[in-house]
């Protein structure tokens, strides 16, 4: 079913995506006609169970998936493997009856879910957050503003984060439809990198939602996360394979010394520690995914997601592949000379799409902390090593 699958999303790739980098790298506009195309041909949201009309595919057959679309193109394997993160809530923490409207519609149709959660002056710190959710009757309103949030201009639904009103450290997640009143796009974000994905700046003004999914809000945000990061690592692996392909295209038309540049030991030993970097990433990936399709297995998995949180092996997946990415994106660059300055070489697009990867979701120094406090120091203190 998976190699299947991915056979569906290669014919896509050739058939829509190759030799398209200059019009998916614009500022400006959303290739809507491309995301239409994927949705035709039944490829949207890949990972929604078969219960709900889905593929179904697990964590670890997504991995691959993403691998291939960010092959072709970061920002649209970014757009399309997003959703994940709106919709592992609503499967884990949903009644019947949301799973029902919301994850049968996306696998139906391909629509969008988008999550809520960054502000401005919270940032990283989540426990700051300045939406509010104050209880009226008939359910709750919502007010506040989100900094960050992709594909909500596109969204059937939205997952958003508050605090309850009254208890400024009680954290709730809230199902929003799309088309609710009070949800106003201040504007779309003109990124670096992926642009072929939309990023917006919302504001929630007396925004209407049902009562919230059980459990802490914000765990139940670590929860959607552990997916989400797994894949855009992956995505790492694929920026990194074309980047590697790039200076293998073009070490074959250059000659140095009078040898082909394939020839040259010390161009071979820079491929050969970026294919090993390389390898090390698509592994950490796999692991992490794998980690996390055996904790969804599992018949008790909200009451387990809510106790682990963040999986030690999605934090380390998205930190090295979001560093060895870098290094990848670096080495790549350099290994065209001035070439790799300039936009002659789609190379320049494949750096700044690389960047994402350490970037989005929290950064390296986050990342670390989550390590730190989440595992290392537990298991030192509780005598494991």
């Amino acid at each position: 079913m998976a190699e299947m699958f991915r056979e569906h999303v290669q014919t896509f790739i050739d058939e829509q995506v190759v030799g398209r980098e200059q019009e998916l790298d614009a500022p400006d506009e959303i290739p809507h006609a491309i995301y239409d195309a994927f949705r035709a041909k039944n490829l949207a949201n890949w990972w929604i169970p078969r219960a709900y009309g889905g593929h179904g595919l697990s964590l670890e057959e997504s991995v691959d998936v993403v691998i291939d679309l960010a092959y072709a193109d970061a920002g649209l394997a970014f757009a399309f493997f997003l959703p994940i993160l709106s919709s592992t809530p609503i499967q884990l923490y949903g009644t019947e009856s949301q799973r029902r409207t919301y994850l049968t519609e996306m696998a139906r149709s391909g629509t969008f879910g988008a999550t809520m959660a960054s502000e401005r002056v919270a940032g990283s710190e989540l426990i700051r957050l300045g939406t509010v959710a104050e209880k009226v009757d008939g359910g709750f309103r919502l007010n506040g503003e989100k900094f960050f949030s992709t594909n909500a201009a596109l969204a059937d639904y939205f997952i958003v984060y508050g605090a309850m009103s009254g208890d400024s450290a009680r954290f709730a997640a809230f199902v929003v439809p799309g088309n609710s009143e009070g949800v106003e796009i201040l504007r779309r974000w003109p990124t670096v990198g992926v642009r072929a994905a939309g990023t917006y700046e919302i504001a929630l003004r007396g925004c209407s939602a049902d009562p919230p999914l059980p459990g802490n809000g914000l765990r139940i945000l670590e929860v959607g996360l552990n997916a989400s990061r797994t894949l855009m690592a992956a995505s790492a692996v694929g920026i990194g394979r074309r980047i590697r392909d790039v200076c293998l295209d073009y070490a074959r038309g250059k000659e140095v010394k009078g040898k082909q540049l394939l020839e040259n030991d010390v161009f071979g030993a820079k491929i050969g520690q970026m294919q090993a970097e390389l390898e090390t990433m698509a592994s950490l990936c796999r692991v992490a995914a794998r980690d996390f399709d055996e904790v969804m297995r599992r018949p008790d998995a909200p009451e387990a997601f809510l106790h682990i949180g963040s999986l030690k092996s999605v934090l380390v997946a998205k930190m090295m592949c979001g560093q060895l990415g870098g290094r990848i994106a670096g080495v790549g660059a350099e290994a065209l000379g001035g070439l790799g300055y300039t936009e002659e070489s789609v190379l320049g697009k494949l750096v700044r799409d690389m960047r994402y990867v350490a970037i989005v979701e929290a950064g390296e120094d986050v990342l670390r902390d989550l390590l730190y406090v989440r595992h290392t120091l537990p298991a030192f203190l509780g005598g494991r090593r």
